[in-house]
């Protein structure tokens, strides 16, 4: 699908400190509504406090209670690196607050399904605990909840996900997004929930002279915002000023070496440069490794690596993440090119013949359905779910959405009008899970098409660039590539610097098997400008009847044997004069 490039039309911010800047931060402030030096604060002292989050002080203290009997506290996480970072939080935090009987489990997604399960609650039992904390997951664990209460076990949920019609009749539930919750920011991950709860906790064992009594030093916990960083970036949720504040100082104790030895690990094996990282860095570098164990095997792996303290151990742990990663991008390249000849057969050329998009192969493998349901988002622009086949005739399907439709929203819409078709869902405005009996996939089908046709303006499925401006050729340098990387950290919703402009090819090839190296030549210069595209269409380039080309690009540093240079990362190209 061809994108458009669009240029932001916001006028420059009066404050005096904006004023100051430089003159192509001004307008991309201005574009992401920036209006004054208190937006761009990114100290820990300008965090929210937790004290709006409802009923985080009883969490804090139920955790308290357990903690200071020493009773056994079992974490139950998920199976993505926001769950594996929330886990091996609370088992770090928990441990440093004096705990001796916490573990954690974490869902195997092709036993036992997603959330507190009533089956996970028996091998909870099985192992004697006496409270629960969820992490990642919980606002919809009824029965799971349930199935605890019936054992004597204590439910503290902690969760971000949208709430149901129903809540579990936990203990205590702290999630921004359940009714009632007066946070100001809806927009935490799951770790970032979790990390306030450890805040509030350490405050309540601090009233009770808790760790004067026991001789223990007081958790500084900044020491976990590693953790938080990487979760929160790699869950892709909004960065609002608070969660720029969690990402950017996490950001800072990676750079200096005080992180995680399993995140070290990763970013090397990600062959990334641990001292000048960006946020980038962790939710393509980092992530994905980290993802890969839940997708293809069991995020235990996963969590044994960030909580790691040897640091040979930990890079064995890295590698086997790799080999995992590895795998699962051959998978989801076969799943690509069975999901491309499914849509051959949908004609989807048309943007009016299906709005709302439904893949399924019986061949398809449930970890993957979520990143190819993006692939194929990415592609066509509009929302997409992939199904996998499950257990007794269920699939279970993953689904990605564009900006302007709430995924989750149109799975509730769809489940009140048609009350049993989907067995069960959650998620977010972007992504969401579901599960539907086979029978029932064509049906399902229709109605997503349907409910997508009616509450989405077709204008907004245009996959639309949004760009911030032309630079001269005396502002592509690295001491401007440079200066927009220490402004981040940059996002969803905070979206990196991003400029479109007009170029001559000088040189062009491939490299690897899909990715464009161009050398490129800007209008009035005489300097040569190294470009890159990634996974570009082989069948249109290189092209080397074409000469000039339109650009949507980024600024980068590129940094190869110890020197940096400035280089773009083109994000789309075109020839001039074609449309």
């Amino acid at each position: 699908m061809r994108k458009k490039i669009q240029r932001w039309q916001k006028e420059l911010v009066e404050d005096p400190f904006i004023q100051q800047q430089h003159p192509i931060l001004q307008r991309i402030y201005a574009a992401r509504n920036v209006q004054s030096k208190s937006d761009l604060d990114r100290d820990c002292q300008h965090m929210l406090s937790p004290k709006k989050l409802l009923h985080i002080e009883k969490a804090a203290s139920i955790i308290a209670d357990a903690l200071i009997a020493q009773k056994n506290i079992m974490i139950v996480g998920d199976y993505d690196a926001d769950g594996a970072t929330s886990s091996a939080l609370a088992l770090k935090a928990l441990r440093a607050f004096g705990a001796k009987h916490v573990d954690y489990i974490v869902p195997n997604r092709f036993d036992f399904g997603y959330g507190l399960t009533p089956p996970i609650v028996e091998l909870v039992a099985e192992k004697n605990a006496d409270l629960i904390i969820t992490v990642d997951n919980g606002i919809s664990s009824i029965e799971g909840v349930l199935a605890a209460k019936a054992h004597n076990i204590q439910v503290v949920v902690t969760d971000h996900h949208l709430a149901g019609d129903h809540l579990p009749e936990a203990d205590a539930i702290v999630n921004p997004n359940q009714p009632g919750d007066t946070f100001d920011s809806k927009n935490l991950a799951g770790v970032g929930v979790l990390f306030y709860v450890m805040l509030a906790l350490r405050r309540e064992l601090e009233t009770r002279n808790y760790f004067k009594e026991k001789n223990i030093t007081q958790p500084n916990m900044t020491s976990f915002l590693d953790l938080v960083a990487l979760g929160t970036v790699a869950d892709v949720v909004p960065l609002d000023k608070n969660n720029r504040i969690l990402v950017y100082q996490g950001l800072r104790r990676i750079r200096a070496g005080q992180c995680s030895v399993g995140i070290s690990a990763l970013l090397e094996v990600g062959k990334r440069n641990q001292a000048s990282m960006v946020a980038s860095d962790l939710g393509f570098a980092v992530g994905p490794r980290l993802n890969a164990a839940g997708r293809l095997d069991d995020m235990s792996l996963g969590i044994e690596c960030l909580l790691a303290t040897d640091e040979v151990l930990a890079k064995k742990m890295a590698n086997e993440l790799d080999v995992l990663n590895h795998e699962r991008r051959a998978l989801e390249a076969d799943m690509q090119k069975q999901a491309l000849t499914h849509l051959s057969q949908l004609s989807l050329s048309d943007a009016q013949e299906h709005m709302g998009v439904t893949l399924y192969d019986k061949r398809w493998h449930q970890g993957v359905v979520g990143i190819l349901a993006s692939r194929i988002k990415d592609k066509l622009y509009r929302p997409v779910f992939a199904f996998a086949s499950g257990d007794g005739g269920v699939l279970k399907g993953s689904g990605r959405s564009i900006p302007g439709v709430h995924i989750r929203d149109v799975l509730a819409l769809i489940d009140a009008k048609n009350p049993g078709l989907i067995i069960k869902f959650g998620g977010h405005a972007m992504a969401a899970g579901l599960s539907v009996a086979e029978k029932d996939f064509p049906t399902f089908s229709t109605l997503f098409d349907n409910a997508i046709r009616d509450c989405v303006d077709p204008d907004i499925l245009e996959n639309t660039l949004m760009s911030d401006g032309e630079l001269t050729s005396n502002d592509i340098t690295l001491p401007v590539a440079q200066l927009l990387r220490e402004a981040g950290p940059w996002g969803q919703h905070f979206p990196e610097p991003m400029f479109d402009g007009k170029f001559s090819i000088v040189e062009q090839r491939l490299v690897g098997t899909n990715h464009l190296k161009l050398v490129l030549g800007a209008t009035g210069s005489e300097h040569a400008i190294n470009a890159i595209a990634f996974n570009v269409n082989t069948d249109a380039w290189p092209n080397e009847r074409c000469q000039k080309i339109n650009a949507a690009y980024r600024l980068d540093v590129n940094e190869f044997r110890g020197v940096k240079s400035v280089q773009l990362i083109i994000e789309h190209l075109e020839e001039e004069g074609v449309s």
